[in-house]
């Protein structure tokens, strides 16, 4: 029987290779962002332009299968302005948190329901961020929204276990995609002088593999755990 998984933000970067690495190993995938068309096909591709932080919208994309194997939460955003902690709007803050934490533990809570309905086992998987854990003081609405996606695996993790639904999370660092095209200089420079072990920037096919071993049935007896997909980032070094 062919699998199913669900992938928000799966038209580009992280997204869109979790999509195509699911692709790959034979499953049917239910793709949704906010672009009105997907920019690649695939005859096991079903995809729904949509938007995360709105209910009727994560309800219509839950609603496009009646079994869910697999759910990635990969949808989100960066703030549209970098501004000081002190100068943070609330309008920045809510459009934040709406995507990357609200809609994330929502879908999350829909899906769950769905597949203790039909009594089934299934894997959940968070992409969160290194600024889960990592201060950036010029987007803080961008770190607290990924430090509380971190709980959210967790909270999940715990009251889905007894179903057999596990909930685990992806950490990726410094990755080459759309979001971090504005800061290229800046981290290439941070690269060259160590600020990573392995000394390169993350791609999407890096978090993609990751988020496939976890959500595949090869880990089995993990769940609330976060990996990071990071280049040694994580590491204290002296």
């Amino acid at each position: 029987m062919t699998k199913h998984v669900l992938i928000t933000g799966a038209a580009a970067g992280i997204g869109r290779a979790v999509a195509e690495k699911f692709l790959q190993e034979g499953y049917r995938v239910f793709g949704m962002s906010r672009r009105t068309e997907c920019p690649f096909s695939h005859e096991r591709l079903i995809y729904f332009s949509g938007d995360v932080s709105k209910a009727e919208d994560r309800l219509a994309f839950a609603a496009l299968t009646d079994r869910v194997d697999v759910l990635v939460n990969v949808a989100g955003i960066a703030p549209k302005t970098r501004a000081d902690l002190l100068e943070m709007s609330e309008e920045s803050y809510d459009a934040v948190m709406e995507v990357n934490l609200k809609g994330s533990f929502f879908l999350t809570q829909t899906v769950a329901e769905k597949m203790i309905r039909g009594g089934q086992k299934g894997f959940i998987c968070n992409v969160s961020s290194i600024s889960a854990y990592t201060s950036s003081i010029n987007r803080g609405e961008y770190c607290i929204s990924k430090a509380g996606l971190s709980m959210v695996t967790q909270l999940f993790a715990h009251r889905l276990a007894e179903y057999g639904i596990a909930v685990n999370e992806v950490r990726p660092g410094i990755i080459a995609t759309d979001m971090t095209k504005g800061v290229q200089e800046k981290y290439d420079a941070l690269i060259e002088k160590g600020l990573l072990p392995i000394k390169r920037w993350g791609t999407p096919e890096d978090v993609a593999a990751a988020v496939f071993a976890l959500s595949s049935g090869a880990l089995p007896y993990v769940t609330g755990q976060s990996i990071e997909v990071d280049g040694g980032f994580h590491i204290r070094r002296l």
